[in-house]
């Protein structure tokens, strides 16, 4: 099969599309026929080596996070999937691989496409799913009644996240391009701002939590409008101390990544605040309430127009870091 690998970490990395042997699945896994992949900012993270502290590659590995697709053979212990349904899911971190043409994922990692949702739109559903259902019930332990703050929450993050945390009971505010904004409003967003036109750190009152999805530059407007005792979630910023703690990482990495994310913590705590970050695990548990969300709440992710193959891995990645997709951009298979 054919499959886009990393040979190295790199500032300017480029995946090589290869042939390699179709994975041989073990009892508990499924082989899933990739049908759709995204690509996402994570990509990045990887490829540079920015996250090679949480979780390291033997290389060359075949990259993607996120897929949607057809089961083509199962494990014998495997009960809750057999050939030809159709699935979707976040991968492992341990073992990544949706930018090639046949995948081995753990069943836990898996669950059946939203009802009536093609493969496109169903492979831009369960990462950002899955970190706004994990970022707003385990990192920031929102409750009913409180506010959260998205800049750049107009993306397809913020398509996922918002319905999530309306469904928790939270008073949502956004800011983001002008064409999203009466979808949004009709969503339950309760402020809107454009950012052509306004600069929501001037006009919003403060917020229990941030959650940021665009990383270094915005950081000091959103902590601004962070109240004292909040938290500020970041999806692009890169890990801290909290972080390693929290998933009991060994002293050596501990001290790294404090001295990482120290720029980070020093600056909230200047406001009052804490500085948190996610890297998102597969959950085929949690990956099944957000299919019921989606079906619940009709949402259709937008998808970038501009197609992609696989051959063409590194076109859709330069889009993703450095241009303005118009949605979740997909490789198609």
């Amino acid at each position: 099969m054919q499959a886009a690998q990393l040979d190295k970490y790199q500032s300017d990395f480029k995946l090589v599309v290869r042939e390699v042997p179709t994975p041989e699945i073990t009892a508990t896994e499924v082989l899933v026929q990739v049908r759709a992949a995204a690509v996402n900012p994570l990509e990045m993270l990887i490829g540079t080596g920015s996250v090679k502290l949480i979780q390291d590659y033997a290389r060359p590995v075949t990259m993607g996070n996120e897929l949607s697709g057809i089961v083509t053979a199962v494990g014998n212990q495997v009960a809750d999937f057999k050939v030809g349904d159709r699935v979707y899911a976040r991968l492992p971190l341990t073992k990544i691989g949706a930018f090639a043409e046949y995948v081995a994922v753990d069943q836990q990692a898996l669950a059946p496409m939203p009802a009536g949702m093609d493969f496109d739109h169903s492979a831009a559903v369960p990462l950002t799913g899955l970190t706004a259902y994990q970022g707003l019930h385990e990192e920031l332990g929102a409750r009913p009644g409180q506010s959260v703050m998205i800049p750049g929450g107009s993306g397809s993050f913020g398509q996922m996240a918002i319905p999530i945390a309306k469904a928790m009971g939270l008073k949502v505010s956004v800011s983001g391009n002008a064409r999203a904004k009466e979808q949004l409003l009709a969503q339950g967003v309760t402020n809107y701002f454009d950012y052509h036109k306004e600069n929501y750190w001037e006009e919003l009152d403060p917020v229990d939590y941030v959650i940021d999805t665009i990383g270094p530059k915005e950081y000091a407007h959103e902590l601004q409008v962070l109240k004292r005792g909040g938290r500020l979630l970041s999806l692009r910023m890169g890990p801290n101390r909290q972080f390693a703690k929290d998933r009991h990482l060994p002293f050596w990495k501990t001290t790294l990544l404090t001295l990482a994310g120290l720029k980070f913590d020093r600056q909230a705590k200047q406001v009052g605040g804490q500085y948190r970050f996610i890297f998102v695990r597969s959950d085929g548990k949690q990956l099944r309430t957000i299919t019921r969300l989606v079906e619940e709440a009709q949402i259709v992710p937008v998808i970038d127009p501009t197609p992609f193959k696989l051959a063409d891995i590194n076109e859709a990645l330069k889009l993703v870091a450095t241009g303005h997709p118009k949605g979740k951009v997909l490789i198609h298979f």
